[in-house]
């Protein structure tokens, strides 16, 4: 089943990857609520009237799709869409889930070990790291925060990379040969939010709806 989608992701690197994106979403794409290649420039409008507008477009989705792009933490943006997204907010009589958040990893110089880079443990096992100096907070608290944890592995307390954390990170181009995988993976979790520690904020101490 379709879902309405968002996408989150540092214009400057990443509108391409946008953009195949919205086109690997085939005939679902008319469900996507974000911006395209055909949207109004937004960046010499106010920073409330930016604000109103990703309001408008997220609220209505249930998935939101961060692009992990190697600068991406230099977004004035970026974290407030996911915090945003992982809020429930009331409009009216009517008030929002909680989004499923996924994060798709960027391919650069030719693969994706900038962010993620495997090593062989001890116990002969391989693991993929996570350079968590390239996400926003938000993102990294979400990561491996299912609770209780159900190991795939129980001498090396690996989780399953889909369900062991409520914000997954899949290589760009696993996500393009199956995007409904994934975003139904994210909508999954977001109907189950009890089974994960979740942090809906990106500063504990100020959000303002």
């Amino acid at each position: 089943m379709a879902r309405k989608t968002f996408i989150s992701y540092k214009y400057s690197e990443a509108k391409d990857l946008r953009d195949r994106i919205v086109y690997a979403l085939g005939d679902d794409a008319k469900y996507y609520k974000g911006e395209t290649s055909e949207s109004p420039d937004m960046s010499d409008r106010t920073t409330d009237y930016i604000k109103n507008k990703l309001k408008d477009m997220i609220y209505s989705t249930s998935v939101t799709i961060v692009i992990i792009s190697p600068t991406m933490n230099l977004s004035n943006w970026i974290d407030w869409e996911i915090e945003y997204s992982l809020k429930q907010i009331k409009r009216n009589d009517r008030t929002s889930g909680t989004n499923g958040v996924l994060g798709i990893v960027m391919k650069y110089n030719g693969g994706y070990s900038w962010l993620r880079p495997s090593v062989k443990n001890t116990d002969g096992h391989n693991a993929i790291l996570t350079n968590n100096e390239y996400l926003y907070d938000i993102v990294h608290k979400n990561r491996f925060n299912q609770n209780p944890p159900e190991y795939t592995c129980d001498v090396c307390k690996n989780v399953d990379s889909l369900t062991g954390s409520y914000i997954s990170l899949v290589n760009e181009e696993n996500f393009l040969k199956e995007p409904n995988k994934y975003i139904e993976n994210a909508y999954d979790k977001s109907r189950n939010t009890a089974k994960y520690n979740l942090t809906r904020l990106k500063n504990p101490y100020k959000f303002q709806i």
